[in-house]
């Protein structure tokens, strides 16, 4: 393969006449931190779900379940040719809207803790903002091929994107979900930007957010407090402040090398949601500095390897698959970002988890489906790459 990248190769069915090749460090990435994420996800549930269901790894049974299902959705979308994905950009835009919009329908959406987020399909309660922001960004991919001229050279064409995105945020605020609407408006942004729209066009867009957040943060007291609250959590360290302190506090404890597997004292009531939000609190107080280096080492390897991904594509003229590629790697990124800052004080709390550590059985799902995507995408520029070797007619034609 070009680019002293290998593949592992593995058997289409027969009538597919090809062979499947995948990108090996991008496999070993995600399983290690899928196989550390169960790990971590067992020790900070194990109080949590002994206490509330007499089960001890009840929560990490049914990640486990959510792993099968995104085992099997990601291998799905190795089968399916990037080129469909691209096809039914529009109706992806549909299904996204139509999830957002559902959510919202009393006797429809499910509420937890005063946020109607989840929709009941089968087994498991889906949280729509996780499949909806991947409709919007296979949409958002196949609109700036279809339309990059009018991306670069007018303000329609970077305001039409805008609007859906704007609108799809407003219905996330409706939930509310305030992170989601975050990673979902700057990582359409992200590509707008790498799809080479104007400087001008971001500064207009930019103006008005910036106009629009505040006057959402000065009309509600409430919003305004928890945007604030992170800026001094020991002020008020029983109420608004609770969740950043007992995190610090854990964080704290871990040190270097951190108080050992199972050790971790703040997962045992004192911390909320210590398997969900604050999972790396948990993480670093029991494998400590060392360990959580490691652990954000091994997420930007993962984004290093999807951004790389993406410029191969983009090199190779695959524009879609390209764009597709670094909406992914900024959510993901971005995601984990977020969830790691709040863990530290650095950001205002958001109920966003960490890909493939955090309990989230949507997250999970939807992660693992963007995953089998982004193998897709490898294997189709691999088996571009891959010289033909035609045999010669007679005459030695």
């Amino acid at each position: 393969m070009s680019n002293g990248t290998r593949s592992a190769t593995f058997p289409f069915p027969a009538r597919l006449k090809t062979e499947l090749r995948l990108d090996p460090a991008l496999l070993g990435i995600v399983g290690a931190l899928l196989l550390g994420g169960f790990v971590v996800l067992a020790s900070a549930s194990i109080s949590i779900s002994d206490n509330a269901t007499g089960n001890p790894f009840f929560y990490l049974q049914r990640q486990s379940v959510a792993a099968v299902i995104g085992l099997a959705g990601g291998t799905a979308c190795l089968f399916v040719p990037m080129q469909l994905w691209r096809n039914v950009g529009p109706l992806m835009l549909l299904a996204g809207a139509a999830l957002l919009v559902i959510v919202l329908i009393p006797g429809v959406g499910y509420e937890v803790n005063g946020a109607r987020r989840w929709v009941r399909a089968g087994i498991i309660n889906v949280q729509v903002s996780e499949p909806a922001r991947l409709c919007f960004l296979i949409y958002l991919a196949g609109y700036l091929v279809r339309r990059s001229k009018a991306v670069r050279e007018t303000f329609t064409g970077f305001l039409w994107p805008m609007l859906v995105f704007t609108l799809a945020s407003a219905l996330l605020l409706r939930e509310p979900d305030f992170g989601a609407a975050i990673v979902l408006m700057a990582t359409a942004l992200t590509m707008l930007f790498v799809a080479g729209a104007r400087i001008r066009d971001f500064a207009v867009f930019f103006g008005a957010a910036v106009f629009a957040m505040a006057a959402l943060a000065i009309t509600s007291p409430y919003r305004l407090k928890r945007l604030t609250g992170f800026l001094d959590p020991w002020s008020d360290p029983y109420d608004s402040g609770f969740q950043l302190t007992q995190s610090l506090i854990a964080i704290g404890r871990g040190e270097w090398f951190g108080v050992g597997l199972g050790d971790s004292v703040q997962k045992l009531f004192y911390l909320p949601e210590a398997h969900n939000d604050f999972i790396f609190a948990v993480f670093a107080e029991e494998f400590g500095l060392l360990g959580s280096l490691v652990l954000i080492a091994l997420f930007l390897a993962f984004l290093w390897r999807i951004f790389r991904l993406g410029t191969r594509a983009h090199d190779a003229e695959r524009f879609f698959e390209a764009y597709l590629a670094i909406g992914l790697a900024t959510w993901l990124g971005l995601q984990a970002f977020i969830n790691v800052g709040v863990n530290m004080g650095l950001l205002p709390t958001k109920g966003l988890t960490l890909p493939l550590i955090s309990y989230g059985r949507s997250s999970l799902i939807i992660t693992m489906v963007c995953i089998g995507l982004l193998l897709r995408i490898h294997h189709e520029l691999a088996v571009d790459a891959k010289p033909v070797n035609r045999k010669r007619g007679r005459g030695g034609k």
